[in-house]
């Protein structure tokens, strides 16, 4: 099993490149499936997602093509062989069961395996049924799979979400396409990645209004044509590399990085006193001074904090001056990279949904275990700016949401190596 070694080596400088966005291409995939014209995405990150979701496709009948080098994916559904998504498959990617949508507005029967749980809570589907029977699906669970027809067709109505969820905001979008009549979304999701699906449907001939906004409101079509769709900037890549420089010290430049991807997460590297400037390439990130200062963060859907860059900020408020306490509200057991970072010498309290960081004036490097993708990076943060050498396991996390990490950091000046079967 592979593990990263990274050693502190100071200041970093130079520039890393931002890739697509792994939450928006994995909704964008399943888009294909709502026409038999051929859609292409650019800008396309390579990623074992991305692989999973290609085998799902495949497996249904669709034609997906990785084109120069994997930034280009190259899809066509025109002769689908099977409605069937099967565990096997899904149980390897949670974003398996935004085929049910599509399926089952094109078709109006779809089978689909039920995901199950993961490492950081459960992440229930029962929203993404909920938004379709609200649509007209006659829906049976049974024997671990969701069994949904519409013999008539979706048909337009109004879906409002108890809390908001992306995924069923994705789910229910795009199946809302192609129903009759006209569907409302209410407390829907306002993501970036939301916008992007909303502007490639758009492009494929869907009627969308709203999108970024809590309420979107759809008017079906009878049909969707082919289109070519950029992917968005991966805000959360953003994030992560923009939290190496705030760590390690020095001033690096995230190209294709936009502000307006972040804001709220700008706004507290700010009160920590990192500089966040927007450059014609992307954005230039460095310390106002050599040390950060503490500051208090709550998770939130978009606009807010993101869950996902939770437990990066945590290693970096590790050497922070004061006391920051950092609020998890969107998934519950999302702090087990807690443990790991106390091993190299954080002092954190975790009570629930919330962990207490009270700042140390030095990591030390130690062998640390990664328990899921976001945790993983946050280790080799912790590892940039720690004394000695730390050596991380189970590094396949990151192959699910990173692409070229270590060629990426290394490319700034960092001593970081992937190290094989170890």
């Amino acid at each position: 099993m592979d593990s990263i070694i990274v050693t502190g080596n100071g200041p970093l400088a130079g520039q890393i490149p931002i890739a697509g966005a792994k939450n928006s291409c994995l909704a964008l995939m399943p888009a294909t499936l709502l026409s038999d014209e051929p859609l292409t995405l650019t800008n396309a990150p390579r990623l074992s997602d991305i692989a999973t979701m290609t085998t799902l496709l495949q497996s249904l009948g669709a034609e997906v093509s990785a084109l120069q080098e994997g930034k280009v994916l190259a899809m066509s559904s025109h002769d689908l062989t099977s409605h069937t998504a099967d565990y096997d498959i899904v149980r390897k990617m949670r974003a398996s069961i935004l085929v049910l949508g599509p399926l089952l507005a094109r078709y109006g029967e779809a089978v689909v395996s039920l995901p199950g749980g993961c490492a950081i809570g459960a992440r229930p589907v029962d929203l993404h049924l909920r938004a379709l029977e609200a649509m007209g699906a006659e829906l049976d669970l049974r024997d671990g799979y969701v069994h949904a027809k519409a013999p008539g067709g979706l048909k337009g109505g109004v879906v409002e979400f108890p809390f908001v969820s992306v995924g069923a905001t994705e789910n229910a979008l795009m199946a809302a396409t192609l129903a009759k009549g006209t569907t409302v979304l209410k407390r829907a999701a306002r993501e970036p990645e939301i916008v992007d699906l909303a502007q490639c449907l758009r492009k494929m001939g869907a009627q969308i209004e709203g999108e970024g906004t809590d309420t979107i409101t759809i008017q079906g079509v009878d049909r969707l044509h082919g289109a070519t769709h950029p992917v968005v900037t991966d805000r959360i890549e953003l994030g992560t590399y923009m939290l190496a420089p705030a760590i390690c010290g020095g001033e690096v430049e995230l190209l294709g990085g936009r502000r307006n991807l972040l804001a709220a997460f700008c706004d507290k590297l700010d009160e920590a006193g990192i500089e966040v400037t927007e450059t014609e390439k992307g954005l230039l990130v460095k310390r106002r001074a050599d040390h950060i200062k503490a500051v208090n963060v709550t998770t939130e859907p978009f606009p807010g904090f993101p869950t996902d860059l939770q437990a990066q900020m945590m290693a970096l408020l590790t050497t922070a001056e004061g006391v920051s306490v950092l609020e998890e509200k969107i998934f519950e057991n999302r702090f087990m990279h807690a443990p790991e970072l106390m091993r190299m010498g954080a002092k954190i309290d975790v009570h629930g949904g919330t962990a207490t960081v009270t700042g140390v004036k030095k990591l030390k490097g130690a062998p640390v275990m990664a328990t899921d993708l976001r945790a993983s990076v946050s280790l080799i943060l912790a590892g940039l700016a720690a004394e000695g050498t730390t050596r991380v396991a189970r590094v396949y996390h990151l192959d699910r949401g990173y692409e070229h990490v270590v060629r990426k950091l290394e490319g700034v000046g960092a001593k970081i190596e992937r190290v094989h079967g170890s």
